[in-house]
């Protein structure tokens, strides 16, 4: 699902224009941004927690040329955790799009 169809199927469920849930979803990026920049977390109860993760720099290898050493930067990268309810929405049983096969006898 890509964002214009996460728009149009939040604007479907809950009855809202769809530019309404467009700007909706533009500031909660925004936020969470911003929030991980000044170094926040953004903890949505049950769905997951957004961080940011300081990588520290380190020695690596050119894959061009493996005998060359490079140094790769410190960065600062984001991550997600996700929470019991949707680790436990993700384990329910899928129903199968197509029916089991019978066997006449």
């Amino acid at each position: 699902m890509n964002k214009a169809e996460l728009i149009e199927s939040i604007a479907d469920k809950i009855g809202a224009q769809k530019k309404q849930v467009e700007d909706v979803i533009e500031a909660f990026q925004t936020v969470v941004k911003n929030t991980l920049k000044q170094g926040n977390e953004v903890t949505l109860a049950g769905f997951g927690t957004f961080s940011a993760k300081f990588r520290a720099s380190r020695m690596g290898v050119n894959p061009q040329n493996p005998t060359e050493k490079i140094e790769i930067p410190a960065v600062t990268i984001p991550k997600f955790k996700a929470g019991k309810n949707l680790k436990d929405a993700l384990k329910e049983k899928i129903p199968t799009e197509t029916p089991e096969p019978t066997v006449e006898v």
